[in-house]
């Protein structure tokens, strides 16, 4: 019984999503192909790394032509990544790469999974992969997604036998993939998951591999094939009226963050997919081949197939109303079978296929899109039948009461039924945000405590109606999230998610707070109530060795959603030192420590995310030299922001801008990270740059990728791109020329200032240079060979020209000491003199 209402819960998860526009309406095309889809018994499991290494083609073909229920299992919500359309970096990246999955599944017809692994950023081997997750823990959720998903069949999207040739998650991935598919149906493994759900052992496993695995098209030309199963991807849907291709690239085009957006092809298309393991092929074209994926392969399930057959068969267009009497006849039978599995997923799709045919409009919409515990909120609950179909409101019942409001109401063709009513929430309701950020992750993995929520796109709906009908004379219940419809007069009609939060949240202005002396500095927290009439009192919660003042004050705050700010003195030692800050705010007796985030793009649903708020101070023993720097942005970092704490005068210098006269007033120019593969007008005003440098000045140029790079002139000097990285934070930094002025001045560089740096020690190092450049640092990760483009100095006329692949852009966020003394340095290159 608890594995059934399991079931029901991870289904429900899915349905209960609410997206960023209306609800999903079907037409007659879209119920036709659902009731295709429901009668195909079969599942498809696709496993990759992070959000964006999905094959959208293969998933939209496996749901949308083979009619399979097809899942992506993405091992990280890809919180290493950058941010191409805002601000938001690691776990709140995480939540926005999470929706943009989520927005591609609702294209391509798939459905998504995850596992707790943490993406800690770029990995060049799995074994440094697993080393840092927790390997046992990733595999048990992969083990678990099986165990839930039930998969005929695995289609890894890497390569398991090729560690070290691509990103070490990819590989680990396939690795994990590939043990769990003989573990899941073992119930020594993992036992306690065995209480929610039971054993599963797929069928087949596959790699979806192409000519890049390769290495090239000819090698893959000449390669045998005879293991190989090939799709025409290009398949055209009629009832779509798009080609298979086209729907996978409006799918992957969702991944905006990353850059994914693009044009859509048509045609046919081969995908090639690899036997490695399970049952042997009875041939080489169908995957599935002496699998019954058909009514039969469940006890009692031909005479459901039998009906529903028919309705497919004979569909009506025009009034698909009238199959609802056999769908009916359906579901009850349905009611009956004793797989469980089965059961309850073709269950929800049958519900999903009456109410669209019968036109049914249930909708629970509440008067705020958020309220927390103890509180009343006023509900706007619609009920219409657009059919003349037999169909009665029996009663409606909301998820936080256990008794329903008998209605008993006759839904009259195009009659709209309106009811008011309020809704009562619990003391001891959970709050709505993402469950996997709710506590502080490890660098390898999130903590999540409810085994029944791992893997879980989204937190489930914790509110939500329960709509009790009579269709037919049968009853049936369908089910619909809490939400908050509105307008406004430039948007029209809009949703969100309903959100339980908590009463008061609180955030510190600024992640990072940098003192470069011992002088206090005031500290500004923001409380923002999560209720009308909110009073209590705010601590900041401090490292022994700094002082606050004062130790506590009051906050009255009469409207929900409203803030106040206040204002502590945060006073710093006399010597370097660094820890946290977090507010505390304190309701009737209650800690609330947690910020409230909200995260709102067009392509995603609105996001409310509740993490720890804690902001690092730092008290740093640094020198600098030069007030004046100018700033090119690149794509995307803090910096700026960054450099004005400790005391710079930072002006962001727009590209059209550059010329000689304006950038002479600068002690240094910056370019961000990437400038030059984003930035088409450097093509132009690279010349200015190194005139700047010629004439006296001090560029510090920032890593770049080589592809696409807008000029041919980066350096006064030769200076060549590669891939070159070193992933390993930890990694052993040597000093090359110990006495250069660049890493003794204002600041001595020792190798203390490499110790707690953050996801990587830099990327995309040069690894050719002409002998004008000096390197000052060399470093590498396990097993490879050293490298010493990291950081790079030039002499040019007058000046300095410098280019580094340091990782600045992650280290100055996470607040690391020896990064802002390295870079005050370079910052203060060619005014250093001799005593």
């Amino acid at each position: 019984m608890y594995q059934l209402r399991l079931g029901l819960l991870i289904f429900l998860c899915s349905i209960l999503s609410v997206g960023a526009q209306q609800p999903k309406k079907l037409n007659s095309s879209e119920i036709y192909e659902a009731v295709q889809k429901l009668n195909v018994l079969a599942s498809v499991l696709y496993v990759a790394a992070h959000p964006d290494d999905e094959n959208t083609r293969l998933i939209s073909y496996m749901s949308n032509e083979v009619k399979a229920r097809t899942a992506y299992l993405s091992l990280t919500r890809g919180d290493g990544g950058q941010n191409l359309i805002g601000p938001e970096i690691r776990e709140l990246l995480g939540v926005i790469r999470t929706q943009e999955l989520l927005a591609a599944r609702r294209i391509d017809g798939g459905e998504q999974r995850f596992t707790r692994a943490n993406d800690f950023g770029y990995s060049k081997h799995p074994d440094e992969t697993l080393s840092i997750w927790d390997k046992d823990e990733v595999l048990a959720d992969v083990v678990w997604a099986i165990r839930q998903f039930k998969p005929d069949i695995i289609i890894n999207r890497f390569d398991h036998r090729t560690p070290g040739r691509t990103h070490g998650h990819h590989t680990s991935s396939a690795m994990l993939s590939v043990e769990a598919f003989d573990l899941a149906n073992n119930p020594n493994k993992y036992p306690s998951q065995l209480n929610l759900t039971e054993t599963w052992q797929p069928k087949r496993l596959f790699f979806n591999t192409s000519w890049w695995f390769y290495g090239s098209r000819e090698k893959f030309e000449e390669a045998d094939k005879g293991n190989l199963i090939n799709f025409d991807i290009g398949v055209y849907y009629p009832t779509k009226g798009l080609s298979n291709n086209e729907v996978a690239a409006l799918a992957s085009s969702q991944h905006l963050c990353q850059g994914f957006g693009r044009l859509s092809q048509r045609g046919s298309q081969e995908e090639f997919i690899e036997f490695l393991k399970g049952d042997p092929l009875a041939d080489n074209y169908n995957p599935f081949s002496g699998i019954d994926i058909s009514w039969t392969r469940v006890k009692g399930g031909k005479a459901i197939g039998a009906i529903l057959k028919g309705v497919e068969a004979n569909f009506n267009f025009i009034d698909p109303a009238s199959h609802i009497p056999e769908l009916v006849k359906a579901y009850r039978l349905l009611q009956s079978i004793e797989d469980k599995h089965w059961k309850t997923i073709k269950s929800q799709e049958l519900l999903r296929i009456i109410e669209a045919c019968a036109g049914l409009y249930l909708e629970a919409s509440a008067s705020t899109p958020t309220t927390s515990p103890s509180s009343n909120i006023d509900l706007s609950i619609e009920v219409l039948n657009r059919s003349q179909k037999d169909i009665r409101l029996a009663s409606y019942r909301f998820s936080t009461f256990d008794d329903g409001i008998s209605k008993n109401i006759i839904l009259t063709e195009n009659q709209r039924f309106n009811f008011e009513d309020q809704l009562s929430i619990p003391q001891n309701m959970d709050y709505t945000a993402p469950y996997w950020v709710n506590k502080k992750s490890s660098l390898g993995m999130y903590y999540v405590d409810k085994q029944e929520w791992i893997g879980l796109p989204e937190t489930p709906r914790a509110l939500y109606v329960d709509f009790n009908l009579l269709v037919e004379g049968t009853p049936i219940t369908i089910t619909k999230a809490v939400i908050h419809r509105f307008s406004k007069p430039d948007k029209g009609e809009l949703y969100r998610p309903f959100e339980i939060i908590p009463p008061a949240t609180a955030s510190i202005d600024g992640n990072v707070i940098i003192f470069e002396d011992s002088k206090p500095k005031d500290i500004t927290v923001t409380v923002k109530a999560g209720k009308n009439n909110l009073q209590g009192m705010v601590s900041l919660a401090h490292p022994n060795d700094w002082e606050v003042h004062p130790e506590i004050q009051p906050i009255t705050i009469t409207n929900k959603d409203d803030i106040q700010k206040v204002v502590f003195t945060l006073i710093p030692p006399n010597t370097q030192s660094e820890g946290k800050i977090s507010p505390m705010v304190n309701v009737d007796g209650t800690y609330y420590t947690d910020e409230r985030i909200e995260i709102d793009y067009e392509h995603i649903p609105f996001q409310t995310v509740l993490i720890p708020s804690e902001s690092k101070v730092v008290r740093l023993n640094i020198e600098k030299r030069g007030d004046n720097i100018g700033y090119i942005e690149g794509a995307g970092d803090v910096i700026p922001e960054s450099l004005r704490q400790i005391g710079y005068n930072v002006t962001i210098i727009k590209p059209d801008a550059i010329s000689a006269d304006y950038l002479s007033k600068f002690d240094a120019v910056v370019v961000g990270i990437r400038a030059y593969n984003i930035l088409d007008e450097l093509r132009f005003k690279q010349r200015f740059l190194l005139d700047y440098v010629k004439e006296g000045g001090n560029l510090i140029i920032q890593y770049n990728t080589s592809r696409g790079i807008k000029t041919n002139e980066l350096a006064p000097y030769e200076l060549n791109l590669s891939r070159d990285r070193v992933t390993d934070e930890n990694a052993k930094v040597t000093i090359l020329n110990p006495e250069h002025p660049i890493l003794n001045w204002p600041n001595k560089i020792t190798e203390e200032d490499f110790e707690g740096w953050v996801q990587e020690r830099g990327l995309y190092f040069p690894d050719s240079w002409a002998a004008e450049f000096t390197p000052l640092l060399a470093m590498k990760d396990k097993g490879e060979s050293t490298k010493e483009g990291s950081l790079l100095i030039a002499s040019y006329g007058k000046g300095n020209y410098i280019y580094t692949g340091l990782s600045f852009f992650r280290e100055f966020p996470a607040g690391v000491s020896g990064a802002y003394r390295l870079f005050a340095n370079l910052l203060s290159a060619g005014k250093y003199i001799p005593q």
